[in-house]
C-alpha cells in the first residue's frame, strides 16, 4: 500500500490545520505555497459553518495564504448545492447572518419550509430558535446538519460545535438529521472529484480523529492527522488509525518533495 507521502492531491481542514480560532499556525502559509509550487493540487474542506466561503477567503488572505474562494469546500456550500438540487425549496436557516450568505437566492422561511437547515451558531443559539426548529421539524420539515462535529477549538479552550445541539434535536423529534458536510462521502466525492483524480490517491489533512480522518478513510482517501487544533494524545486511541500523523501542516514542506 502507498504511503500518504505519495499522494497526489490534497483535501485540507481549515480551523486547527491553518488557524486556531484568529491565530495562523506557524508555517501555514509557507506550506500552503509550497504545494502551489510543487504543482499539487488541493482543496480546502471545512466543517466550519459560522462564515460563507467569501468570508473564509478573506480570512485567509490577511494572514498571506494565496487562495481562490473556488478551492474552498464548506459545509454551507455544500448544503445550499443539495439545496438547489431539490428545485425551489423552502428552508429555515439556523445560521449566523454571514453563513447564510452562501444560500443568496434560495428562498428562506420561518413558516412551513421544506427542510432546516442547522450550522454552528455559537453564543448566537438560544432556546427559541431551538424550540422554533423543534415544532417546525415535527410539522414536516426535512432535518439538515451542516455537520456534528462535537467541539472545537477557540482562544477560550475547547468549546461545543453544533453536534451537541444537532444531536438535540435528534433525540426531542426523533429524526436524524441529513449530515452535508464531514464526514459524509458526498462531501467528500465532492472536492475529491473537483481535483480531477480517485480517492485513493487524495489525502485529507485535518486535526479531527473521527471527522477528517475516520471519514475520509470511510470515503477511500487517507487520512492524516496534525498535532494541532483540538488534537488530543487519547485521540491516538480512538480505534481509528490515521495513516499518517504529523507534528503540524508545515510538515508538509519536508514531506512533500
Amino acid at each position: 500500500m502507498n504511503s500518504w507521502q505519495d499522494s497526489r492531491a490534497f483535501l485540507i481542514d481549515l480551523d486547527g490545520v491553518l488557524y486556531d480560532d484568529n491565530q495562523p499556525i506557524p508555517g501555514a502559509a509557507e506550506a500552503i505555497a509550497h504545494l502551489r509550487e510543487k504543482g499539487c493540487p488541493f482543496r480546502f474542506a471545512t466543517n466550519t459553518t459560522m462564515r460563507c466561503r467569501a468570508s473564509l477567503q478573506r480570512k485567509l488572505a490577511g494572514w498571506g495564504f494565496q487562495v481562490s474562494e473556488d478551492e474552498i469546500f464548506s459545509a454551507p456550500v455544500a448544503a445550499a448545492h443539495y439545496l438547489r438540487q431539490q428545485g425551489q425549496p423552502r428552508a429555515f436557516l439556523l445560521l449566523t447572518e454571514d453563513a447564510q450568505r452562501d444560500f443568496d437566492g434560495l428562498e428562506t422561511t420561518d413558516q412551513q419550509p421544506d427542510f432546516v437547515v442547522m450550522g454552528d451558531m455559537g453564543d448566537e443559539f438560544n432556546a427559541t430558535l431551538l424550540n422554533k426548529a423543534f415544532r417546525l421539524i415535527l410539522g414536516g420539515a426535512e432535518f439538515i446538519a451542516l455537520q456534528k462535529n462535537r467541539y472545537w477549538k477557540t482562544a477560550e479552550g475547547l468549546t461545543l460545535d453544533a453536534g451537541p445541539f444537532v444531536v438535540a434535536l435528534e433525540y426531542a423529534t426523533g429524526q436524524q438529521a441529513r449530515v452535508i458536510g464531514k464526514p459524509s462521502r458526498d462531501f467528500f466525492q465532492l472536492a475529491v472529484d473537483d481535483l480531477g483524480v480517485a480517492p485513493a490517491q487524495v489525502a485529507m489533512i485535518g486535526d479531527d480523529i473521527e471527522v477528517d480522518v475516520g471519514g475520509a478513510q470511510r470515503a477511500g482517501l487517507k487520512g492524516v492527522l496534525v498535532r494541532t487544533g483540538k488534537f488530543r494524545e487519547t485521540d491516538l486511541q480512538s480505534g481509528i488509525e490515521p495513516d499518517g500523523v504529523i507534528h503540524s501542516i508545515a510538515d508538509l514542506v519536508e514531506y512533500v518533495k
